[in-house]
C-alpha cells in the first residue's frame, strides 16, 4: 500500500514528540511511514512523525525517500559533527505559519521590548527576585556568579575537581572529563530546543541575549534549563566516569533520559510562548498563507486580483 502523506492536523504537537535521536554511522531509508536506521548491529524502525529532531551525525547516509517522509510529518533534521559538536544544516520546521515569527523579529528589533524579552529570560533563572530594575550589564555579573557558584556546588558534591569551562570543538577530547560531559550535555540540550523553536516557525538566529551566530535565539533559551539539567547530569557523569569511557556517548543517553517524559519540551515551548507574549489560551495552529496588503492587512491567496478595483 503507498505511503498517504499526513495531514498537519493528524500530526503529534511538539510538545507530545520524542525529544531528539542521534544517529552515526548508519543508513536511513523509510518504510510504510516509518524511518529505518540500518546500521552494524542491525534495523531499528522509528515512526517519523514521533521525533521531534534528528540529528545526523558522522558517517550518515540518508535517502531521498526518508528525507521527503520527515519533510511531510514536520519532523526536524539538524547535520551535526561528531559527538554533536557543530551543527552543520538544517530543514525544514513543523509549522507553517510565520505568526511566531513576527512576533519574535518585532520584538527583537526595538531595544525597548528586546530588553524586556531579556529581563524575563534572566528573571526566570532567578525566581522570587525582581530584576526589572537591572542592566544587562548586572544580569550578566549576577548570572555569572551564579553559574560559578553552581559549578564549585557540584565540584564538591561529585568529588570532581573543577577549573574553569573550556570548550573547543576543534578538540572535544582534549578537555578533561567534566567539559566533555558539559559540551556533550549542552549540545543535546541545544538539539531539544533546536526542535521547539524550529516547530514553532521561529528564528534561531534572532536573539535577545545572545546575537550575531545562526543559533543565538537557541542558546537563549538553552541557558533557562542548563542548570537545572545539563550541569548536574555532567559533572554526575564525569564522578562515574573511567579512562576509556566514551563520555559524550554516554552523556547523551542520560540527558535523553532526562528527556524522555517530555515534560522538558512542553515546558520549553510553554517558556518560548510566554516570553514573545502568547497566551496559555493560544495555541500553535497551521495558519492560511495570505497575502500582506498595507491597507487591509492580510488577504486572501490564491485570488486573481486583476478584476479588483484598487479601494
Amino acid at each position: 500500500m503507498a505511503y498517504q502523506k499526513t495531514k498537519i492536523a493528524e500530526m503529534p504537537r511538539i510538545s507530545d514528540r520524542v525529544t531528539y535521536i542521534y544517529v552515526e554511522h548508519a543508513k536511513i531509508n523509510s518504510v510504510d511511514g516509518a524511518i529505518t536506521v540500518l546500521e552494524s548491529r542491525g534495523i531499528v524502525r522509528i515512526p517519523a512523525a514521533m521525533i521531534g529532531i534528528l540529528l545526523l551525525g558522522p558517517g550518515t547516509d540518508i535517502s531521498h525517500r526518508a528525507m521527503s517522509l520527515l519533510g511531510d510529518t514536520g519532523t526536524s533534521i539538524a547535520w551535526v559533527g561528531e559527538y554533536g559538536t557543530r551543527n552543520y544544516a538544517h530543514g525544514r520546521s513543523l509549522s507553517h505559519s510565520s505568526r511566531f515569527l513576527e512576533l519574535q523579529a518585532k520584538l527583537v528589533s526595538n531595544t525597548r521590548t528586546r530588553l524586556q524579552v531579556a529581563r524575563m529570560m534572566y528573571q526566570m533563572r532567578f525566581p522570587g527576585e525582581d530584576v526589572s530594575a537591572l542592566t544587562m550589564q548586572q544580569l550578566r555579573a549576577k548570572e555569572g556568579a551564579r553559574i560559578r557558584k553552581l559549578y564549585r556546588t557540584m565540584s564538591a558534591k561529585y568529588d570532581v575537581k573543577w577549573d574553569r569551562r573550556t570548550y573547543d570543538p576543534d578538540n572535544y577530547e582534549g578537555g578533561d572529563p567534566v567539559n566533555q560531559a558539559l559540551s556533550a550535555a549542552n549540545v543535546a540540550l541545544y538539539g531539544l530546543v533546536y526542535s521547539a523553536v524550529a516547530a514553532m516557525g521561529m528564528a534561531e538566529g534572532l536573539g535577545f541575549v545572545h546575537t550575531g551566530h545562526d543559533l543565538s535565539f537557541v542558546y537563549d533559551v538553552a541557558d533557562l534549563y542548563k542548570a537545572e539539567i545539563t550541569i548536574p547530569i555532567a559533572f554526575q557523569v564525569a564522578s562515574e566516569s573511567e579512562i576509556g569511557d566514551n563520555i559524550g556517548r554516554i552523556t547523551r543517553l542520560r540527558v535523553r533520559d532526562a528527556f524522555v517524559d517530555g515534560k522538558v519540551l512542553a515546558r520549553i515551548v510553554k517558556d518560548i510562548q510566554t516570553l514573545i507574549g502568547v497566551k496559555d489560551s493560544e495555541q500553535i495552529e497551521v495558519e492560511p498563507l495570505n497575502l500582506w496588503d498595507d491597507k487591509k492587512g492580510n488577504i486572501k491567496y490564491g485570488i486573481n486580483y486583476s478584476d479588483y478595483e484598487d479601494s
